[in-house]
C-alpha cells in the first residue's frame, strides 16, 4: 500500500506530463468521464465537504457557449477539445453534509452557515477537487488543458444560473497532440519555494 510509484507512473502524472493546447480527434467517452469522477470524488477535502461541482461540456452547442465566453487565445482550445469541464465550487456544500459526514454533518452545517467560512471552505476545497481532477485524468490516459481565461461572471450566469455555484477554472480533456506545446518553463527550486521551521 505504501510502495512508491514506478518512473512510468510519475512520468505520467508530473515529469513529462504537459498542459495541452490542440488536440487529437480521439473521442472520450461518457464512461471514461464517469470513471474519472470516480477517482475524483475520492480526494480528500475539508470535513468530506465535497464542493466541488462539474459540467462536462461535449456538444457542439455547448462548447460554442463556453468558447464565446473565453479569451480570444482559448477559444479554439475549448473547440477541439473532445470535452472541457468547468470546474466550480457550491457555496451551498454544506446542504450535503449529512448525507457525506453522516456522524456529524448536521452539527457542522451552522458552523458554514458564516457566508465567509463558506465561501472560503468551497473555494479552496473545490479548488483542491480540480487538482484532483487534472492527476486523475492523467492517471487514466487522459491529458489536460488547465485554463483560466474567461469571465467568471458570464460562465456563473450561463451555465450556472439561478444557483449558488461560482466557476473556478476550466479544463479541457482529451489526448493531447504536440501542437502548440511548448517549452516547459523553469520552476521554483525547493528552497526558493519553501523552508524548513
Amino acid at each position: 500500500m505504501h510502495d512508491k510509484l514506478d518512473d512510468r507512473a510519475l512520468d505520467r502524472l508530473f515529469r513529462t506530463a504537459r498542459t495541452r493546447n490542440a488536440w487529437t480527434e480521439q473521442a472520450v467517452t461518457e464512461q471514461q468521464l464517469r470513471d474519472l469522477y470516480d477517482l475524483v470524488k475520492l480526494g480528500p477535502t475539508s470535513g468530506n465537504s465535497c464542493p466541488a461541482r462539474f459540467v462536462w461540456i461535449r456538444s457542439a452547442e455547448g462548447k460554442h457557449r463556453l468558447a464565446a465566453l473565453a479569451a480570444p487565445t482559448n477559444a479554439p482550445k475549448i473547440l477541439e477539445a473532445p470535452v472541457t469541464v468547468i470546474v466550480g465550487y457550491d457555496l451551498d456544500f454544506a446542504e450535503q453534509l449529512p448525507k457525506l459526514f453522516p456522524s456529524r454533518g448536521k452539527d457542522m452545517q451552522a458552523y458554514y452557515s458564516d457566508p465567509l467560512v463558506a465561501q472560503s471552505t468551497a473555494f479552496r476545497n473545490g479548488s483542491l477537487q480540480g487538482g484532483y481532477l487534472i492527476i486523475a485524468a492523467r492517471a487514466l490516459g487522459l491529458d489536460c488543458g488547465p485554463m483560466s481565461g474567461f469571465s467568471n461572471e458570464a460562465v456563473d450566469s450561463e451555465f450556472f444560473a439561478n444557483t449558488r455555484i461560482k466557476s473556478n477554472f476550466i479544463c479541457s480533456v482529451g489526448y493531447g497532440s504536440t501542437e502548440n506545446l511548448f517549452p516547459r518553463n523553469p520552476r521554483l527550486t525547493f528552497e526558493e519555494a519553501g523552508r524548513f521551521a
